[in-house]
């Protein structure tokens, strides 16, 4: 063997458990969202309402339009103390994700076209579900949501309950 394929070869094995070369894993995959370690402040606000979502899943000019309206976040109020709001806003924008060119900016990760491409398998049947309701509602699916661990390794999609048999006469 020459020395340039033993000189790969050793590199490959290097970067192996570094999981740079994690086939097949989403998770590392430059437009999936990665899970920067979320703030305390970021759980307890916005994870005490909704599934805390991964900053990278949003360019920084969506989490700034959704920072700056959270006396009307979606239908609720969701206002905070302008310490609090700094704080997760310094945070979000750190680890936004990166601009669409030429495209209007999402205020919703369910709109995104990773989170389009990544969930084109379920079915409107599955989020329509009960157990489900709406693709907002990742921990119907993601074991790991609240945590904000998306891994596509640890999804367990419901499924339809069977139909329950008719009542019949009583005797």
């Amino acid at each position: 063997m020459s020395r340039k394929w033993i000189a790969a070869a050793l590199l490959c094995a290097m970067m192996l458990p570094s999981g740079a070369f994690a086939a097949g894993d989403d998770d590392d995959d430059e437009r999936s969202p990665r899970r920067a370690p979320m703030p305390a402040i970021y759980l307890e606000e916005c994870g005490g309402c909704h599934v805390p979502y991964p900053a990278s899943g949003l360019p920084a000019s969506s989490w700034d339009a959704l920072m700056g309206g959270l006396d009307r976040h979606f239908g609720s109020d969701a206002s905070l103390a302008q310490q609090d709001a700094g704080t997760i806003r310094r945070w979000l924008r750190t680890n936004a994700g990166r601009s669409a060119a030429n495209r209007a900016e999402p205020l919703r990760i369910t709109r995104t076209a990773w989170f389009v491409r990544e969930h084109d398998e379920v079915s409107v049947a599955t989020w329509r579900l009960p157990a489900v309701k709406s693709a907002a509602n990742c921990a119907a699916c993601h074991r790991g949501a609240e945590r904000g661990d998306f891994s596509e390794h640890d999804v367990r999609i419901p499924r339809a309950s069977p139909p329950r048999p008719a009542a019949g006469p009583t005797r």
